[in-house]
């Protein structure tokens, strides 16, 4: 099916294995002959098509962090069949709370969303800080207009992309309030 250094290197801003891995903060050891490099992974994309590898250079390894004690993550993808499908877009969040129930980190990253996988930069900035509530949510679904300009495409159309990746943030924040069984019967 392929490897996941493989799916990194090709650059896709449609492949699974990137926006979970920023989200978990990966980085990537890049090797050319005896020479090797380290950076993290949301710095390998630069553009759609251009990755931050030189020529003859190839992904050697991938380091991903543990989850720290109380971090909750989730992935999630959207496309036209559950399995062996190219996704429309796939979205990844990595949160913590402290103990008064503010967001003390969030990182949120998106493949599909635009020409790169990429973080939602301006959304985490604007979530961080607050309390993990409904209103916090509304005020980052509100932003993703400021993160990602998405393309319309044969699998989704850009307002479909942009609604899909808002009603991911939604979804996350109702897994981490319990209410994911609700969510798998058809519950609002």
């Amino acid at each position: 099916m392929g490897t996941i250094g493989g799916n990194i290197a090709n650059g896709s801003p449609i492949g699974d294995t990137p926006p979970a891995l920023i989200a978990l903060g990966a980085a990537l050891t890049l090797r050319k002959g005896d020479k090797r490099r380290f950076l993290p992974l949301e710095e390998f994309f630069i553009a759609y098509g251009k990755q931050d590898r030189g020529p003859g250079e190839f992904v050697e390894s991938i380091s991903i962090p543990y989850l720290s004690e109380g971090d909750q993550f989730a992935v999630y993808k959207i496309s036209k069949r559950r399995e062996e499908d190219i996704s429309t877009l796939c979205g990844a969040f990595r949160l913590r709370l402290d103990a008064s129930n503010r967001v003390e980190e969030i990182v949120i990253a998106f493949g599909g969303m635009a020409g790169i996988p990429k973080r939602a930069n301006i959304v985490e900035k604007l979530i961080s800080g607050r309390v993990w509530d409904q209103n916090t949510i509304a005020l980052g679904k509100a932003a993703f207009a400021r993160d990602f300009t998405p393309m319309s495409d044969v699998r989704g159309s850009a307002e479909y992309r942009m609604l899909s990746a808002q009603n991911l943030l939604q979804r996350f924040y109702l897994e981490t309030q319990g209410q994911s069984q609700e969510l798998k019967r058809g519950g609002s």
